[in-house]
């Protein structure tokens, strides 16, 4: 893929997908500081069928979606001071783990359910180091602690959504074409 100018085609998929990660925003199970949403469900197949660079776009649309006032981060909430919060740091990971989710599926050929999931699960502790790094910041939290509010509650939905995502991208890579 290299460097590659994006097809048109690829940035209205990128859009789309940021668009639906804003309504997994909106599919939530409140919980203290860290919600669980649909959010990193919607992430996981933007990087496995867009690739690392449109993966990555996809979730910047959304962010810049929040950025602008748009309530879609989870809970409604929207502008630029969520990314401040103790949330925050989840938003930015989900750029970074959406291009190394993608960039380590593009190293295959044509990856297996393993490698799938694998790269999901290598995304997913991505998100959770920025999250962690900064809910522990900003919520002045111990190390513990923030990985006790803004990990362990999420672990078996995100397997779940792991699980989910990596059987979608599947049955749909052959039908996106970028």
């Amino acid at each position: 893929m290299g460097n590659k100018p994006l097809s048109l085609r690829g940035m209205i998929y990128a859009s789309l997908f940021g668009a639906v990660t804003a309504a997994g925003a909106f599919l939530i199970i409140p919980f203290p500081l860290v919600p669980i949403t649909l959010q990193t469900l919607f992430l996981n197949l933007a990087a496995a069928l867009l690739g690392g660079r449109l993966g990555a776009l996809s979730q910047v649309v959304y962010i810049l979606l929040g950025i602008i006032g748009l309530p879609v981060f989870a809970g409604g909430k929207g502008g630029i001071g969520v990314l401040f919060g103790p949330t925050g740091g989840y938003l930015i990971g989900f750029v970074v783990a959406a291009f190394v989710i993608g960039k380590l599926i593009e190293m295959k050929e044509r990856a297996g359910l393993a490698w799938l999931a694998c790269s999901m699960v290598v995304g997913l502790i991505v998100i959770y180091l920025f999250g962690v790094t900064q809910l522990s910041f900003v919520a002045k939290l111990t190390l513990k602690k923030a990985i006790t509010v803004g990990v362990l509650p999420f672990l078996i939905g995100d397997a779940l959504k792991i699980i989910v995502a990596t059987l979608i991208t599947l049955k749909l890579r052959d039908k996106i074409k970028l």
